[in-house]
């Protein structure tokens, strides 16, 4: 059997000096297995197959839910509470994301993998047997749990068996999963709502879960070498809480009680002070959910904060966009779905073409400056949104949405996984994905206080004084889409009219968000990305 030299340790970008060549060989290392731990071709296919099914669930439930939420959300109680839905799974999931990924670089990745499979089918239990909005959300929140760690969990196991500047060949598996699940999902989705019922869409994740759970067992195995260190749970606690504060001051004390109001403001000083105890609490344990020493180097700063600011945007377009076409275009659930694949079809088609442009040429800074450029643009132009604009401009605009998209989607990954050390792996994954659900659960919970606000505020813009009685029960009909669509002209035409420019609030709240992540995406450093023969080095965060 062939073997190679074993690797010395190097900074990243340092080139392999021609004297190493009389180094004794590394015992066992054959050429298919390289000393970096990456695997050949046909072993990264057969572990993909389990990653790319469990990758499915996940992303199947986020595409599969927005479409049914107005239905769901009418059925159980509330358009009002259509936010806590939303906000209950990105607030645990972003919670525990860290939490998976730092397990799972103690315990492993494929017991902690299937770990949160399970969680995930339990939430989805309960949300199909929810019988009132309360259940349902507590469900989600369940589902949350377990889809913290599934795609986190899944990205770190490519950056165990795939060198950087070869995962962009890769880019194709991934475009396909999430291809595959943003049509099936809304279609799915649509359908199961118009016909046999919403509580579907949580039950077929049963079969596909158990088809995940099988297909690891089988095919998602990995060398491990168990660490002794025990988990940071103190720091699980502060950081479940210092986040759980601060989406609840957004969704509920905001909104509901007041911004201002004693109780809101609890929530902001719980969230500043937990967070600072977190901060003090990873600096001093053995094992930190979130090592301190990656915030010291700007290239994992800059692509976390980039993914959190993005995050924002596109749940805004995500959630809110299905709402728009339900509520004031008339579409079925169905037809909603539907009509949300121009935004896929461009977020398919950049994600794949970029992958391969940076697997060919190693530069990948460009993505995410052009990324942040074009969703700005493109939520500019949803800002101009009208009860009357033809949906040929909408499909156009949910086009250049979901391209802008595709430009940032893997590369903030590849970027955060090329800089840290291969015993940080996980956790960094599972940062980036905390940071974006952040921002997801940030932007959702702000653009449900902003269509709360707005739309009262619009009511009284739009309907004149001397009509203003005429209401009636136009407030309370707000709850429900079909009520909406039930009411008499012209409260119709004004309530309508109001919920189009609230939306357009939603948008253009979200542009300023876009021209941050602009910033910052032009502040990034450019790293050499590791190729299959380059050492994995311990010393590579202090090269940053």
């Amino acid at each position: 059997m062939k073997t190679e030299p074993a690797p010395r340790r190097a900074l990243i970008d340092e080139p392999t000096p021609p004297n190493r060549s009389s180094q004794p060989p590394a015992t066992g290392a054959a050429t298919s297995a390289p000393a970096s731990g990456y695997l050949n071709h046909k072993q990264i296919l057969v572990v993909l197959g389990g990653l790319m099914t469990g990758m499915f669930l996940a992303a199947l439930d986020q595409s599969i839910v927005g479409v049914a939420l107005p239905r769901i959300t009418s059925d159980l109680g509330g358009l009002d509470k259509l936010s806590w839905v939303v906000t209950a799974y990105l607030l645990t999931s972003t919670a525990a994301t860290p939490l998976w990924g730092k397990i799972s670089d103690l315990r492993g990745r494929r017991p902690i993998f299937q770990t949160a499979i399970v969680v995930f089918l339990v939430g989805s239990v309960i949300c199909a047997m929810a019988t009132n909005i309360d259940v349902m959300i507590f469900g989600r929140a369940i589902q949350g749990l377990g889809g913290g760690g599934l795609m986190s969990l899944a990205l770190a196991v490519i950056g165990d068996i795939i060198p950087p500047r070869e995962r962009g060949k890769y880019q194709g598996y991934f475009g396909a999963v999430f291809g595959v699940s943003s049509v099936a999902g809304p279609l799915l989705g649509g359908w199961f709502t118009d016909s046999i019922g919403w509580q579907w869409i949580f039950l077929i994740n049963l079969p596909i879960g158990i088809a995940a759970l099988i297909v690891t067992s089988i095919a998602l195995k990995l060398p491990f070498v168990k660490r002794e260190a025990s988990v940071d749970y103190l720091g699980a606690a502060t950081i479940v809480g210092s986040v759980t504060s601060l989406v609840l001051y957004l969704s509920w004390a905001g909104p509901d009680v007041g911004w201002s109001s004693p109780l809101g403001i609890g929530l902001l000083v719980a969230f500043a002070l937990l967070a600072v105890v977190f901060a003090v609490v990873e600096q001093r344990v053995k094992e930190p959910i979130l090592p301190p020493s990656l915030f010291r180097h700007w290239t994992f700063v800059s692509n976390i904060s980039f993914a959190m600011i993005m995050g924002v945007g596109m749940f805004g377009g995500l959630i809110y966009l299905p709402i728009y076409l339900q509520a004031v275009q008339g579409f079925s659930p169905t037809q909603s779905g539907l009509a949300m694949l121009p935004m896929v079809v461009g977020l398919f088609a950049t994600s794949i073409t970029s992958g391969q442009l940076m697997s060919r040429t190693g530069r990948y800074k460009w993505m995410p400056i052009t990324g942040s450029v074009v969703v700005a643009a493109a939520l500019i132009l949803l800002s101009r949104l009208a009860v009357e604009t033809p949906y040929w401009q909408l499909a156009s605009v949910m086009l250049l949405f979901g391209a802008g998209l595709g430009f940032t989607m893997q590369v903030v990954v590849t970027a955060v996984q090329n800089s840290v050390e291969r015993q940080h792996l996980g956790a960094a994954t599972a940062a980036v994905a905390f940071f974006r659900s952040m921002g997801g659960a940030i932007g959702t919970a702000l653009f449900g206080a902003v269509l709360n606000t707005r739309l009262i505020y619009h009511l009284k813009e739009v309907v004149p004084t001397s009509a203003q009685n005429q209401l009636g029960g136009a407030a309370t009909s707000m709850n429900d889409i079909t009520a909406i669509h039930a009411l008499p002209e012209p409260v119709k035409t004004w309530v309508l009219t109001a919920f189009t420019n609230a939306m357009d609030d939603i948008f253009l709240v979200a542009v300023p968000f876009m021209a941050v992540a602009f910033v910052i995406a032009l502040t990034m450093r450019e790293r050499p990305l590791r190729g299959r023969d380059t050492p994995v080095p311990a010393e590579v965060t202090a090269a940053r």
